[in-house]
């Protein structure tokens, strides 16, 4: 029987948003004892901006508090909190989504423990937030506010109380987690992950700006079938990610990617038609769409030698399904591969993709492997060493992959095992 969870055990505490109130918080932590739980809410899907609008902090005998960053956002208080707890765990839940709009504000741990992880590796079958609290703590959280505008002032009521609830449960469910990881001799395994995030995001620099071809994951780009379509994409994906930037809009609310794929392909050469395309496919209360036609026109006066390639050159490994034509000894060595670490995933409970990150099995598999198969271990553990795998992890695989080397002929395996998966983990 699950306890709802309606309010912090302590109340839930008033926002803290000068540097005089932010000061007490600090002393406030230091008083208490153990690690420090800190939870971020963002206001993803409505700014463009990924920087955290509330920051939870709790810490037992320390208390609960919530601190608005945006009026603190150059206090050189982030950096004493830093110093003042540099030698204390902070326990944070799904590290990786957090760390960037923590360390904007000028928050980093030197020591860290993952909740979410950790659960990973100690094979709980859930690990958000709210499954974990029902399954370790038989408490049920309320996760209806977990998609709001957490950029809005003032904030609700309801919202600061379920933000409140993320943190007040958090080192409790750290302990539980931590339990079930010593039970399995796992711990190790799980702090070597939670340093090895440390050390990813060691020199991390916060910027919201997209990587050079972000547009090509437009949603629809399937449609497209020539260059100069591509062309059209790509510049209004620019243009629109520019007023976004300018608005602090989600580039979605915006311009949607639909209607950037059909302006592209029904190429409309006035506002009427350009209006027609967009439709609902945009929440600005007065659309840009003289903006869309100057960037269509121009667009459409791009030389062929300057329009986009269809497909780019990439660094990550092809696609499985050209794997059997274009190297089919390594489809066979990847199918045995998988194989056998689908089953050492099942014995020691933990997702395949935690256990070894795919694309590294796929670098190790695509080689041609050493002549000689006594050295199929060495090479394989110098491969994944090389790549970033942790030494717990080359230590659980490396005997199941090194005999995949040899096959030479291909497991069948069904076509939805082929799919392209991306590990749900960490840098």
């Amino acid at each position: 029987m699950l306890t709802p969870l309606l309010s912090p055990r302590h109340g839930t505490p008033e926002i803290v948003a000068t540097e005089s109130e932010y000061e007490k918080v600090i002393t406030a932590l230091s008083k208490g004892e153990g690690p420090i739980a800190i939870d971020a809410e963002r206001a993803s899907g409505y700014r463009y901006s990924q920087r955290a609008y509330l920051i939870q902090i709790y810490r037992k005998g320390g208390g609960l508090h919530l601190i608005d960053p945006i009026p603190l956002k150059d206090s050189k208080l982030w950096q004493r909190f830093n110093t003042e707890f540099s030698d204390t765990q902070w326990v944070i839940h799904a590290s990786t989504q957090d760390l960037p709009c923590l360390i904007e504000v000028g928050l980093k741990p030197k020591q860290l423990f993952d909740t979410e992880l950790g659960a990973r590796i100690a094979g709980c079958p859930k690990v958000g937030l709210g499954a974990l609290a029902e399954s370790l703590l038989e408490l049920a959280l309320a996760k209806e506010h977990s998609a709001v505008d957490w950029s809005i002032r003032p904030l609700r009521p309801e919202w600061i109380t379920y933000a409140a609830l993320d943190v007040d449960i958090l080192l409790d469910i750290k302990d539980k987690v931590e339990q079930l990881l010593l039970d399995q001799n796992k711990l190790k395994w799980a702090e070597q992950d939670f340093a090895s995030i440390i050390k990813n995001y060691q020199n991390y620099e916060f910027t919201d700006a997209p990587k050079s071809d972000r547009w090509r994951r437009t949603s629809g780009m399937h449609k497209v079938r020539d260059r100069l379509s591509m062309t059209i994409i790509r510049d209004l994906w620019l243009s629109r990610d520019e007023l976004a930037r300018e608005l602090d809009l989600a580039p979605g609310r915006v311009l949607g990617d639909e209607a950037i794929v059909e302006l592209a392909i029904k190429r409309p050469d006035n506002l009427e038609e350009v209006a027609k395309v967009i439709g609902w496919r945009t929440r600005l209360e007065a659309p840009p769409f003289s903006r869309w036609l100057k960037v269509l026109t121009a667009s459409l006066k791009t030389p062929i030698a300057e329009q986009v390639e269809l497909r780019v050159t990439s660094q990550s490994m092809p696609p499985i399904k050209i794997w059997k034509e274009k190297n089919p000894l390594g489809y066979a060595r990847l199918t045995h591969a998988r194989a056998a670490l689908i089953e050492l995933s099942q014995q020691l409970q933990i997702p395949s993709e935690n256990l070894i990150t795919p694309e590294y099995v796929k670098r190790i598999c695509w080689q041609e492997p050493p002549s000689d198969m006594s050295d199929y271990e060495s090479f394989v553990a110098g491969e994944l060493t090389r790549l970033g795998a942790r030494s717990w992890q080359v230590e659980q695989v490396v005997s199941v992959i090194a005999p995949a080397l040899s096959a030479t002929e291909p497991l069948v395996v069904p076509e939805s095992a082929e799919a392209e998966t991306e590990p749900a983990v960490t840098p």
